[in-house]
């Protein structure tokens, strides 16, 4: 194929690609919304086990996540979205410990956010919390909780020893 014959080529694949993006909504996709999280883990018999919780709408498996306070700092909004969503009293480290993404789903629309997560190790587990009623909570090890999130991007973390790894160096210089 000569230069020009390919040239045009790959300028109609643009337009189709330009075309495409504008159909789908892509072209007018708005930058990710910023969520903060806790990654709260224990650690029992030198295993690291992370608490996931349940979403309120759908029941998928979580970490505890919410949007930034108004007026609040990231430790502030971490340490609350724990003890609403699942009761934890524990020690935040100061550092994030990683992000992922997903597609929040709203009443009619969805919202692509970003999730920056901290670690908290969790010193005390409330019976009583503010969602109690509306979220189970469970332990679990990194390779169960990988096989009950659907989130892509959140199980791909638990997922080959990472987030087990970051914990114990984590632990070790504390």
């Amino acid at each position: 194929m000569d230069g020009t014959r390919l040239s045009g080529t790959v300028s109609s694949l643009m337009v189709l690609s330009n075309i495409l993006d504008l159909l789908t909504g892509r072209a007018f996709s708005l930058p990710p919304r910023i969520q903060f999280a806790a990654l709260p883990y224990r650690i029992r018999k030198k295993t690291v086990e992370y608490l996931l919780v349940t979403s309120r709408d759908t029941g998928r498996w979580i970490i505890p996540k919410g949007w930034p306070l108004s007026g609040g700092d990231v430790a502030e909004t971490v340490m609350t979205e724990a003890w609403e969503e699942a009761g934890i009293y524990g020690k935040l480290h100061g550092e994030p410990a990683g992000e992922y993404s997903y597609d929040k789903r709203m009443e009619n629309h969805s919202v692509r956010c970003r999730v920056v997560f901290y670690p908290v190790l969790v010193t005390k587990l409330a019976k009583d919390f503010p969602e109690r009623n509306e979220r189970q909570r469970e332990w679990l090890g990194a390779v169960e909780a990988a096989n009950r999130i659907q989130e892509p991007d959140l199980r791909e973390l638990f997922e080959g020893g990472r987030l087990d790894a970051l914990i114990k160096r984590i632990e070790h210089e504390e």
